[in-house]
């Protein structure tokens, strides 16, 4: 909860003191759901932690948590078949930036921009290498042809349900193999939106 709402940020001895203070008066358990009401209310999850979430910070509390989040429900990382996220990061798998960062910066998309967190998701070397700075119109349209004739043309993945929900686990908006960049601004703000209900689901099976 400390990091996705900074409650210890600031000056956290006072703060830390105030909950050590309630718990001792009304115990763990009702502590903790008093706070969870104040604070992680529908509009927190809907509003607050996708406005937290318009970052570039990489090392992110937020992009963390989501990470940690794709690895306890055991997601294989973007496009992988069998490779899992919490192998990516064991093994230092790339972050691979959805909208290419090149791309992008061949569109005139600042750095704060391109290296947004909504921008990114865990992927094997070998297959960002292979879409290279392919807009998501062209890479995304050339995997679903792929795959209805039952081919892979990034990764391992040749089955079109399969593929779709690998795209569900990366909170991957619909239409992305419709979206250039006109459509880089809307596709992060519902992204972020994605990612924050992947991250709630998280939370509450905790």
């Amino acid at each position: 909860m400390s990091l996705l709402t900074g409650r210890y940020s600031g000056s956290p001895e006072s703060q830390i003191d105030l909950d050590i203070r309630h718990i001792d008066e009304s115990g763990i358990g009702r502590t903790i759901s008093e706070v969870e009401q104040a604070v992680l209310g529908e509009a927190f999850w809907t509003a607050g932690l996708p406005l937290q979430m318009n970052t570039s910070v990489a090392s992110s509390p937020y992009f963390n948590v989501y990470l940690a989040a794709q690895v306890k429900m055991n997601d294989k990382g973007f496009l992988s078949r069998d490779i899992t996220v919490s192998d990516l990061i064991t093994h230092r798998g790339d972050v691979h930036h959805l909208f290419p960062k090149n791309y992008l910066k061949a569109n005139g998309i600042p750095k704060g921009k391109y290296n947004q967190i909504a921008n990114y998701v865990m992927m094997q070397s070998e297959i960002n290498i292979a879409i290279k700075d392919r807009s998501p119109s062209e890479y995304f349209s050339e995997l679903l042809y792929h795959v209805d004739y039952r081919n892979a043309a990034y990764g391992a993945i040749t089955d079109k349900d399969e593929m779709i929900s690998n795209f569900k686990l990366h909170c991957i908006p619909d239409g992305i193999e419709n979206m250039n960049i006109e459509h880089y601004e809307a596709f992060l703000e519902e992204r972020r939106l994605l990612m924050a209900k992947k991250i709630k689901e998280y939370y509450f099976k905790l």
